[in-house]
C-alpha cells in the first residue's frame, strides 16, 4: 500500500516559517560564537578599557563573554596594550596552551602596530608577528563600545566560517 502525503499551500507555508534546516557545524558555530570565553591579556592602558567592558555599565556578559584567567578554559585571547619583546614568548606560550578552536583580538594601536612606541627596539610591532590575529580594534585606547563591536565582529566571523567552510582574513 503506497500512501502519498501532499501538503496544502498553507501547510507548506507554515512549515517553511517554523522549521529551520541547518548543519551540525552551523549549530556548533552558533553555540561557540555566543559563548566566547576571553583570556585577558592586558598589558597597558587598553587593559583598563577592557576591564570597563566587563563592568555593569557595558555588561559584556550579555553577549555570552565571560573573562577567564586560565588559557586552558579560554577560546579568545584579547591582547590589549604594548607587547614588549620580553613578553612575546609568554604571549606565544599562552596562545599555544589554549584549546582549539581559538581566536585572537588585538585591542589598541600598540597591540595592532606598536603604537607610539613603534621606534623602540623593545616593542613588538604588532601582535600578528607572534600569533595569528582575527580581529583588530584600533584606537588609543579604544573605548569599551569598540571592544564590544570587535567581539560582535568575531562572532559574525565564526558563524560565517562555519556556514561557508572558508577561512576569513583578519578584519
Amino acid at each position: 500500500m503506497d500512501i502519498k502525503w501532499e501538503l496544502t499551500a498553507e501547510e507548506r507555508s507554515e512549515l517553511e516559517r517554523n522549521v529551520f534546516m541547518v548543519t551540525l557545524e552551523q549549530v556548533k558555530a552558533w553555540a561557540r560564537s555566543n559563548s566566547l570565553w576571553p583570556l585577558t591579556f592586558g598589558l597597558a592602558c587598553c587593559a583598563i578599557e577592557m576591564m570597563g567592558t566587563g563592568s555593569s555599565h557595558y555588561d559584556l556578559d550579555r553577549f555570552g563573554s565571560i573573562f577567564r584567567t586560565s588559557p586552558r578554559q579560554s577560546d579568545v585571547m584579547i591582547v590589549s596594550g604594548t607587547v614588549t619583546k620580553k613578553m612575546a614568548p609568554v604571549l606565544k606560550r599562552l596562545y599555544e596552551q589554549m584549546p582549539e578552536p581559538k581566536w585572537v583580538i588585538a585591542m589598541g594601536s600598540c597591540a595592532t602596530a606598536g603604537g607610539p612606541y613603534i621606534k623602540s627596539y623593545a616593542v613588538v610591532k604588532g601582535v600578528d608577528q607572534i600569533v595569528p590575529v582575527d580581529v583588530y580594534i584600533p584606537g588609543c585606547p579604544p573605548n569599551p563600545a569598540a571592544l564590544i563591536y570587535g567581539i560582535n565582529k568575531l562572532q559574525e566571523k565564526i558563524r560565517y566560517e562555519a556556514k561557508t567552510g572558508k577561512k576569513v582574513m583578519s578584519e
